[in-house]
């Protein structure tokens, strides 16, 4: 059995969130205009119109104009702006 599977069983039988297991990243989204990121590893690139955060398991890529990172802790942050896109890729070697 994958390693990835037994974690999901895992996570189902002990009733704990699959993030938690699994160091997924969660991602929140309020319209087109915000966007919650928790578990993210850090920020590869940032301007007004594209953020790039590295997860655990690839990068996830915002587009769009005016964004800006209201507020970001070691865990979680906080994107706001006209929001176009919001693209997921998976794989360790993505810059």
């Amino acid at each position: 059995m994958e390693k990835e599977q037994i974690k999901k069983k895992l996570a189902s039988a002990a009733s704990m969130p699959k993030d938690v297991i699994m160091g997924a990243s969660v991602v929140t989204v309020l319209g087109m205009s915000e966007v919650c990121i928790e578990n993210y590893s850090g920020i590869t690139e940032y301007t007004d119109t594209l953020v790039r955060i590295r997860t655990k398991h690839g990068q996830i890529q915002l587009k769009g104009s005016c964004l800006e990172i209201e507020f970001y802790t070691n865990d979680e942050m906080k994107i706001t702006g006209s929001i176009n896109l919001i693209e997921f890729q998976e794989g360790r070697n993505l810059r």
